[in-house]
């Protein structure tokens, strides 16, 4: 028997899912590791760290559940979280920690090239925003503000491109993930030279450009003896997980989009056109030459959840923090929609989409003397909702959209996706594989072993199962509630920036 392994590289934790030919799920296993946050702005992980959880969840799901059945791995196919910049040294060692897209520190960076006609013309070639999220944006703040690291780095790698380094010995990046770099010109599929030129970098300073479909790998032999696989064994160099959780969501074809909330969250859409916007409040990335993925992304999904359970929650085992969410989920259901006039403003890592405010802060408003701690819960999960409906405001501006496909942990729990249904009023499904990012990346694999002829065969295949329909009358309170969030996420542009200036001081 044959089977493929998913990868996943994650903000929080490494997700190692197994697939036989079928696309059936028959294994999976995860393990976390932190971020660090030193200063208030800074997001960073170790990236050894990242390699050896991930060497230790594979190889423990290879010991225990994949050879025992007598299957074999004839593929291995990468995924991982966008906007990482891990600069390292001529023999591929860490300079340091890796930056993720949650780093906001280069706000003066993206301020500045957001208002001059360079920032626009590199949105256009490059389909990026301009925020400190962008990997370009890391860079220029690397050159401005560590010129020492920034001199002695070899090359700027991702998280992905230096695991898959360490596991073969190539330094590659596939094109889709490159296309959340900043860097890359979507229309050409090569490194652009203006953004180039703004960062203070040479095309030779980043990995070679391959497709989300190269196999060329070979795993080092150390390796192969270690975790138990064959030299036959294929790596797939995959794709980033937003686009792969598109092409596993089942939203192929028009008037269709996909919310994904884990730690962060994103509404995406799929199509053979890059979505144009003035306003540049839109990501397009490259999946294929033949389609983007285009959408927002916000900083602050289920990540948001877990930071209030942690603070507020009451833990009946230690550490116990899944029992914990559950517990403040079943307390949130008993207050009625609305949470009595409770709001609150999810900004706890700055704000992407739509409004782009890397200074954004968290607050709630409406406090009364009447609010207990579980208004505060809904509150929360609702503000968490509410920020990704602004999203699919700004995308309704130019697309129709009908009906959306809910993944990811936090998406995916029941209460969180009826709420998602009557917030946006729309029918709301769930794939039979809640994680479409690991079903993505075995459609993948499936295409390049040849089990599907192409992208639009694999993307029909996916299933989806539960249906959750929108309640009217919650509706209308929601929306409701929701103007008055939206108002209060731009008016207090001001505050965030005051409140922001006293941190640096």
């Amino acid at each position: 028997m044959e089977c493929v392994i998913t990868i996943e590289l994650g903000t929080n934790a490494t997700r190692v899912f197994v697939f036989d030919l079928a696309g059936n799920m028959i294994g999976f296993t995860k393990g976390s590791y932190p971020t660090f946050h030193t200063q208030p702005d800074y997001s960073e992980q170790d990236p050894e760290q990242i390699f050896i959880t991930m060497l230790y969840v594979l190889k423990n799901l290879l010991n225990e559940k994949i050879y025992p059945q007598g299957y074999t791995v004839v593929s291995i196919v990468f995924s991982a979280s966008m906007h990482s910049l891990l600069p390292v040294d001529k023999n591929g060692v860490p300079l340091g920690y890796a930056i993720t897209w949650a780093d906001t520190r280069g706000q003066k960076e993206a301020k500045e090239l957001n208002n001059s006609l360079l920032g626009k013309d590199i949105y256009k070639a490059t389909g990026t925003p301009i925020h400190p999220m962008s990997p370009l944006i890391k860079l220029t703040w690397l050159k401005n503000h560590d010129k020492e690291k920034f001199d002695q780095t070899d090359k700027f790698l991702s998280i992905k491109s230096y695991i898959i380094q360490q596991l073969t010995g190539e330094c590659v990046i596939d094109y889709s993930l490159a296309s959340a770099t900043g860097l890359l010109n979507i229309h050409t599929l090569e490194w652009e030279p203006a953004a180039l030129k703004h960062a203070g970098i040479t095309a030779d300073k980043l990995p070679a450009l391959v497709p989300v479909f190269y196999s060329k790998f070979k795993l080092r032999k150390a390796y192969q003896t270690s975790l138990g696989l064959s030299a036959k064994t294929k790596i797939l160099i995959g794709s980033s997980d937003g686009c792969l959780a598109a092409l596993g969501a089942g939203i192929w074809g028009q008037k269709k989009a996909t919310i994904t909330i884990e730690d962060s969250g994103a509404i995406r859409i799929v199509g053979k056109d890059v979505l144009q916007d003035d306003q540049q409040r839109f990501f397009n990335y490259v999946l294929t030459k033949d389609y983007f993925i285009s959408g927002g992304p916000t900083n602050n999904g289920g990540v948001i959840f877990e930071w209030f359970a942690t603070q507020f929650g009451d833990f009946k085992k230690a550490f116990d923090l899944e029992h914990c969410m559950e517990s403040l989920i079943n307390e949130a259901s008993k207050i009625a929609v609305g949470a009595e006039g409770l709001l609150f403003l999810p900004y706890l890592l700055g704000e992407r989409a739509p409004i782009w405010n890397a200074n954004a802060r968290g607050a709630y408003f409406g406090l009364n003397i009447k609010h207990e701690q579980k208004h505060f819960i809904r509150a929360t999960i609702e503000g968490i909702m509410y920020a990704m409906y602004s999203i699919c405001k700004t995308l309704l501006e130019h697309r129709e959209i009908e009906s959306l496909s809910i993944n990811g942990s936090f998406a995916t729990i029941p209460f969180c996706a009826q709420m998602i249904a009557d917030i946006f009023n729309k029918p709301v499904q769930i794939s039979k594989n809640t994680d479409s990012a690991g079903l993505g990346a075995f459609l993948l694999g499936a295409i390049e072993m040849g089990i599907y002829k192409d992208i639009d065969e694999a993307a029909q295949t996916v299933v989806l199962t539960n249906t959750y329909m929108p309640n009217l009358q919650n509706h209308q309170i929601y929306i409701r509630h929701f103007a008055i969030f939206e108002r209060l996420s731009t008016k207090l542009f001001d505050e965030f920036e005051e409140i922001s200036k006293l941190q640096q001081k």
